[in-house]
């Protein structure tokens, strides 16, 4: 545990990713194999499920500290984190517990089938023998909240240049189905037998956002384009008559769209679609927030069936017969795709429209109506490119149309953690809804240091109300928040939601009487 303390603390302590890479290099030098793995889990997400609750640690912690629940709580407030809470008003420890990753990660898993009396024990005996950053760790990983800032793109970096091994193989084994309990670090890296069910994926190809003229690209002739839809983008996988549904986020989501399923287990042949999933009724593109009532859900009602149709907007096919297909230029792949789908014609799977066009300029217009056809924008893929594993700058682009702008207040706030947990960084903000004020959205980005400093330091002398960790605060403070999306939503009390809403400027030309009202507001949804 001591090492991987140290990869944490130096992974916590730099924004550099050569640094980062460096640190993960270090860490997998010195643990054993086991560890080895139980570090890719964690880092990939596959961390075991939460055995002990939370609640119940901090009952444990304040018995231990014989603090009073006010002043823990102001603790709370003031660290941002519950782990690191606990973590500094625990006594020093009494002994040492000296022991490995592996060791500790397959005791917390153990906890499943323990009582509660026996899952207090360990803790408690946990807490007496190790220090402030290894019960921190320790914290985290017994309570399910295990996040590290480093980047997949990151991690399989490090382990590229660890192993030798490429980079595509690499991603492409850590993907798919693998426990770390029941997988060696030498499979892993070596990319053979990791996966050897029919469900495994390929690493997603991802575009960058265009931030040139679509001029300096070249000529128009050597491009295809098509609607940047704003659903979930997934892989659609039909081997040996099993059909498995990958999301971009490395989730195996087939429960979710059984009417895909049964689409594609009617169809023939073995092949693997990259389309996006989206919620399509009436041959309209649906919002959003239409296609997230159906996510993570254990039931789907025959209503809810009905009421947000599913259909996969296909652009890809990734291998045809067992043949991988990666490597031939799109166009290639986009004509096979083609006779696929003309051969099964599938009622909810389609193919989708390819843009014609002979300018940029004529394109551009395209663009700039394209949420009258719910879209995000557009993509561009140059004719000639393979399909990479991750982002390759050059191929593939998504020129998306302005985001959506309102101006709000800020009206309550809350501290961040780990670095930022002595400054306010979580933002809600509110616009005008008649006499009152309604809440709008969160954000969490978009401000410099010095502005977070001067927003805490205003919050810090104007909060009204406290409700736990989260300030109520004059509503002075006026912002600018960008969304790329709309919709309206039973689930907030002002009846919409904003899609990846976040700070653009710090408005201080305007005061609260100039925000955005709700009015307005829901007159841009489509």
């Amino acid at each position: 545990m001591r090492h991987f303390a140290d990869l944490i603390n130096a992974l916590e302590t730099t924004n550099k990713t050569n640094a980062k890479i460096e640190a993960i290099i270090d860490y997998l030098e010195r643990a054993s194999d086991e560890d080895k793995v139980w570090f890719i889990a964690l880092f990939t997400g596959k961390r075991p499920k939460r055995n002990v609750n939370t609640n119940s640690m901090k009952e444990w912690a304040l018995e231990i500290t014989k603090l009073p629940f006010w002043l823990f709580q102001e603790s709370y407030s003031s660290v941002g984190d519950l782990g690191e809470t606990l973590s500094l008003i625990l006594p020093p420890p009494q002994e040492k517990i000296d022991r490995t990753l592996s060791e500790w990660m397959n005791d917390i898993a153990g906890l499943k089938s323990k009582t509660d009396s026996e899952k207090k024990e360990f803790v408690l005996h946990s807490w007496n023998g190790l220090d402030y950053t290894e019960r921190l760790i320790f914290n985290k990983l017994i309570g399910g909240s295990f996040r590290i800032g480093v980047s997949d793109k990151t991690l399989i970096n490090a382990l590229t240049k660890f192993s030798g091994q490429e980079s595509s193989a690499l991603m492409h084994s850590l993907m798919g189905k693998w426990m770390p309990d029941h997988t060696s670090f030498q499979e892993l890296i070596a990319a053979e037998n990791v996966n050897p069910d029919n469900s495994k994926p390929y690493p997603f190809c991802l575009a960058y956002p265009l931030e040139k003229e679509p001029e300096e690209l070249g000529i128009p002739e050597e491009w295809m384009a098509e609607y940047k839809w704003d659903g979930i983008r997934g892989q659609i996988i039909r081997r040996n008559d099993e059909v498995f549904i990958w999301s971009r986020g490395e989730e195996l989501v087939t429960d979710q769209f059984p009417e895909i399923v049964d689409t594609v287990k009617a169809m023939k042949g073995n092949f693997v679609l990259d389309g996006e999933i989206l919620a399509v009724k009436d041959d309209k593109v649906l919002n959003f927030n239409e296609l997230q009532k159906r996510l993570n859900r254990k039931t789907l009602t025959r209503k809810m069936l009905s009421d947000i149709p599913i259909q996969v907007f296909t652009y890809d096919l990734l291998e045809l017969e067992n043949n991988d297909l990666r490597d031939k230029p799109i166009s290639g792949r986009r004509a096979m795709l083609e006779e696929l789908l003309l051969n099964e014609t599938p009622e909810n799977i389609k193919l989708s429209t390819v843009i014609d066009f002979e300018k940029w300029e004529e394109l551009n217009r395209v663009r700039e109506h394209s949420r009258s056809v719910n879209s995000e924008g557009l993509m561009l893929k140059k004719k000639n490119s393979p399909y990479h594993a991750g982002r390759k700058k050059g191929d593939w682009w998504k020129w998306k149309i302005n985001p959506f702008t309102i101006d709000a207040v800020l009206i309550y706030a809350q501290k961040g953690s780990g670095r930022r947990s002595a400054y306010y960084t979580d933002y809600t903000f509110a616009v005008k809804n008649g006499d009152n004020l309604v809440t709008i959205a969160k954000a969490y980005s978009g401000l410099t240091d010095k502005e977070i400093m001067e927003v805490s330091r205003f919050v810090t002398k104007n909060a009204i109300e406290k409700f736990g960790p989260v300030r109520t605060v004059k509503a002075e403070l006026v912002f600018e928040i960008a969304f790329e999306g709309i919709g309206f939503s039973n689930r907030h009390k002002s009846g919409v939601a904003l899609r990846f809403p976040r700070i653009v400027r710090w408005r201080k030309d305007k005061t609260v009487d100039e925000i955005d009202t709700l009015e307005e507001i829901k007159k841009l949804i489509q």
